[in-house]
């Protein structure tokens, strides 16, 4: 095993998409979708297979990466009260800084600390967000929002070649431009680059039947999960918009590779670790569903590549199958930076034991996953996913919100094995194991304790509550 940690503290980049399941990228054996930049570090460095998100939802995932911390842990989502000042002293720029990094933050942050303390986490904050993708530059033109993040991070490399840096690359692609602003037909505005790209392709159905959606319980029914499948409920605009989809995602790879080539350019290739990673899965219509949000693999599993230049070569091109979360990014990071040493607050476990080639015998095989965000069309839930079988149980709809799926048997989860009786005891051994891990990372979830804003289902025109 290579031992990282030891080595000469390296520069570090961490890109982060959005929207974007693991199985979206060439390397990860998507049909026809061109991400040549992620590819080649993958190629060069190691690519984790089953790499998750311990919520599936922007905010609450990028508050999870900064923090180290579950969902329960650190009570950010959307609609409560910004994270505990105190929280954004152990995150991991703020670490870094204490360490003598010059941080830097380009991108979507979605995330809030009582007092900011944005300015104490980085030395360069530049946040910079959709709604619309679309920018004016002082000259009068337009230019995506994409190739904007491109170029910020390119000047902030120029500006730290004397290192060591961190910088934290977070790409609003590939999230629909979704707001009352931007045009229907126009969710998935991609760079200028990428015109015309697919346009020769026929996009294949979803490996799931976009029917699944119709045996789940009713409250799924009315969720934003069918609400949003709008976009894309006949041939002609599924094919639109997962052309327009795949092009922001290669615009955002062409971004990776921009940052790539100007490291290499500066000489900083031979001492830069790069980390890509998405925020959450998408459903993209499977099942007959849009967005993420709920307990299957394609709203939990994200893609992960590590590059360390510093591996040899025949530690390089690996597929590593152990569990991987978006909670092990900030530990990962830090024990990168600081000789191993991974802060105790932190929840989740440093990457770099797997990335060198070793294999940890006491490495995890389930974690505990939830979504507490207070809207009426996303139901709460929380549960376990573990290598053979995936636990789910939507509190607020019980009895039917509770799901048991056994992976050996059933890999794409197509049949809810809660009410066999021959799984009872699987059941209940996943339940007890639920409760207790939940009570580890918070306890029961209440509105009262989150302080979470009630969330109502819009009153219909012509009537009033």
């Amino acid at each position: 095993m290579v031992n990282l940690a030891a080595a000469k503290p390296p520069n570090i980049v961490f890109f982060l998409s959005d929207d974007q399941r693991a199985d979206f990228l060439g390397c990860a054996g998507h049909p026809f979708l061109r991400t040549p930049a992620i590819d080649s570090l993958a190629a060069k460095g190691v690519r984790f297979e089953n790499a998750f998100v311990t919520t599936s939802i922007c905010s609450t995932s990028r508050a999870s990466i900064l923090t180290g911390l579950w969902e329960r842990s650190h009570r950010y989502t959307f609609g409560v009260p910004a994270m505990r000042s105190g929280l954004a002293e152990t995150s991991y720029p703020y670490r870094l800084r204490k360490e003598g990094y010059r941080t830097g933050f380009i991108g979507k942050y979605g995330v809030a600390f009582q007092g900011g303390r944005q300015n104490e986490m980085f030395d360069l904050y530049e946040p910079l967000n959709r709604n619309l993708f679309w920018k004016k530059q002082k000259d009068g033109s337009l230019r995506h929002l994409t190739d904007i993040v491109g170029d910020r991070a390119i000047d902030f490399v120029r500006k730290s070649k004397d290192g060591p840096f961190c910088l934290s690359v977070s790409f609003n692609a590939a999230h629909a431009e979704d707001s009352k602003r931007a045009p229907a037909s126009d969710h998935y505005p991609w760079p200028p680059m990428e015109n015309g790209l697919y346009e020769d392709v026929a996009v294949p159905e979803p490996a799931i039947s976009r029917d699944f959606w119709m045996g789940t319980p009713s409250f799924f029914h009315n969720s934003m999960h069918r609400e949003r499948y709008q976009w894309r409920d006949t041939p002609e605009k599924y094919q639109s918009y997962a052309k327009g989809y795949f092009r922001m995602i290669t615009g955002l790879d062409r971004n990776i590779g921009r940052v790539v080539a100007e490291l290499k350019r500066l000489g900083l290739d031979k001492n830069t670790v790069i980390i890509f990673s998405g925020d959450n899965g998408y459903y993209q219509g499977s099942r007959g569903f849009s967005g993420k949000w709920s307990h299957y693999d394609e709203s939990l599993r994200v893609p992960l590549v590590v590059f360390d230049p510093r591996l040899p070569a025949g530690k390089r091109g690996r597929v590593i199958e152990q569990m991987a979360l978006n909670v092990d990014i900030p530990a990962t990071i830090m024990a990168l930076a600081a000789d191993g040493n991974v802060p105790d607050e932190y929840q989740g476990r440093s990457l770099l034991p797997l990335v060198s080639g070793a294999n940890p015998k006491n490495w995890r095989k389930e974690f505990f996953a939830e979504h507490l965000f207070n809207r009426f069309d996303i139901p709460k839930w929380e549960g376990i996913r573990g290598e053979r079988y995936v636990y789910a149980r939507y509190f607020e709809n019980l009895p039917d919100g509770e799901f048991l799926h056994d992976l050996k048997a059933d890999p794409l989860q197509l049949k809810n094995l809660a009410s066999d009786p021959g799984h009872a005891a699987v059941l209940k051994q996943m339940s007890d194991r639920c409760d207790r891990l939940r009570d580890g990372y918070g306890g029961a979830y209440s509105t009262a304790k989150w302080k979470a804003k009630p969330s109502r289902r819009p009153t219909p025109r012509g009537k009033k509550n």
